[in-house]
This record gives structure tokens, sequence and C-alpha cells, in this order.
């Protein structure tokens, strides 16, 4: 039996997504217990409580030996505010669960891998049950935490590998928070930026990026319509500031916000020991 402990380092979800996903999980996932701390229905303003409510939340997760895992409830804004002090935070008992979100939760996934705590992991988190398609996403992550290396990203091998939002990723550049990449493949997302911001954040990120293995575009969706054509598309706009940068362009990765959005564990593929 693998016990998973679900807070909102970020935004606050509803009780319906909650509820919605704990049944899916107890008709098809026996296996799995799941545990929603209250906080992830707390709300103050744009956040799922203060960040001294969020950030006890998370630790209360991570530090008891009780859970086997943490899962991310959303994503939005809040998770970097919070980030270095739960780092510091975290107990022994944290080292061997695994973490799992992402968008604004790549924060901590990349704070967690500084830190080599835990085993922190991209993928699917419970607001996804509202998707279209949302149920599929759900299986995905409760699969895999069951042991089920299905959902994985198809591009993985024996590089390490990382995935983020591309706008957290380039927010963490040059911080405390950030990762050494050297040699891992590095997986981005976007959703909802103008494409000359996609274009200006690929300059920033791929500043920062020399050395690693290479990187790969995962779905820029829901991009918002300029007021003239940009003139090339995301891929295009990846691979030049990857030429620019003498980082190899690898091409394309299955991740995004959405309902297809694949699973992505930070350093080499694995799936977590069952209890």
């Amino acid at each position: 039996m693998s016990r998973i402990a679900i807070c909102a380092p970020s935004t606050p979800i509803t009780r319906d997504v909650a509820e919605r996903v704990g049944a899916l999980a107890a008709a098809e996932f026996p296996e799995l217990t799941l545990q929603f701390h209250p906080q992830c229905f707390v709300q103050e303003g744009h956040f799922a409580g203060s960040d001294e409510v969020r950030l006890k939340a998370l630790l209360d997760c991570a530090n008891d030996p009780a859970f086997d895992a943490v899962w991310f409830a959303k994503g939005g804004y809040g998770a970097n505010r919070i980030a270095a002090r739960a780092i510091e935070a975290m107990s022994d008992e944290a080292q061997d669960k695994t973490f799992l979100g992402y968008s604004d939760c790549g924060y901590l996934l990349a704070a967690l891998y500084r830190g080599r705590i835990g085993h922190p992991v991209h993928g699917p988190m419970p607001v996804d049950i509202r998707r279209q398609g949302g149920d599929e996403a759900i299986r995905r992550a409760l699969g895999w935490l069951a042991g089920d290396a299905g959902g994985l990203e198809p591009s993985l091998d024996e590089t390490p590998s990382v995935a983020f939002n591309l706008m957290t990723l380039a927010m963490l550049c040059g911080t405390e928070l950030m990762p050494k990449l050297g040699e891992h493949v590095v997986m981005v997302e976007e959703v909802a930026e103008h494409l000359y911001a996609v274009d200006r954040l690929f300059f920033h990120v791929t500043q920062h990026l020399r050395g690693v293995a290479g990187i790969r575009l995962g779905r820029v969706s829901d991009v918002p319509e300029n007021d003239r054509p940009f003139g090339c598309g995301a891929q295009d706009i990846a691979r030049d500031w990857c030429e620019r940068a003498g980082i190899p362009f690898l091409g394309t990765a299955d991740i995004g916000h959405d309902a297809a959005n694949k699973i992505v564990p930070f350093g080499l593929a694995r799936t977590p020991a069952r209890s």
C-alpha cells in the first residue's frame, strides 16, 4: 500500500476536485491511499493560504513518515515564495519520498533536485481532472505512483532529464533554487503566452543552459492572438535560440498544460518503490 499526501503550495483546489480524484483512485487504484491536506481548500487572496500556511502544509506532508509521496494539487503562482524555506526545514523523512507536480510547482521540483531531496517528478496534478480528458491524466499519475511506467515521456533514455514550464524555468535561472543541469535533457512547455514572449523566454533560458545535453520542446498552447503575426512558430523559435547558444535542439516532448501531459522524473527515469 502506497500512501499519497496532497497539498497545495500555490493556489487552492475545490472540494469537488478532491472528491472526483478520490473516487477514481478508490475505484481503480485500491493499492493507493490518498489524503488531501485541509490546506488544499484554504483561500487567501490568490493563494491557498498565506505563505506560512502553505509552508506548514507542505512540511506536514514531506516530513510525515506515514506518507510515501507528496502530490501537489495545483499550480498557479506561489510555490517560489516558500521553496527555499521548505528545503531548509525538510527532515530525513522527506529523503525517499516522490514529489509530483508541474507548472508553478516546478520551483519546488527544482529546489528539491538542487538539494538532493527525494525524487522530484514532472507530471499531472489533481486539478487536471477538470480538463477535457482529465480522467486519463489522473490515471497516468496514479498509475505511475502505483509503479506503472506506461505514462513516462517516450523520449526518456539513459540521459538524465528534467521538465519545466518555460516561464517557470526562466524565473528560476540565476536564483538560489536553480539546480545544475549540465548534461541533462531539458524539456519545456508553455501556455497562454504570445510567441514574442516565448522568443524572449528562450533568449533568456538558453543563456543559462549552456552545457546541457539538449532541449526538447513540449506543447506551446493557447497562444494569444497578437496584433500582427510573429513570423515563425514555437519550434522555429526554440531551434533558433538553441543554435545561437550552441545547444542541441532534440525535437519535441509530449508534455504540456493539458490532459496528455506525460511524466518526467528528474534525473534518470524510475518508478516509485512500492510499499
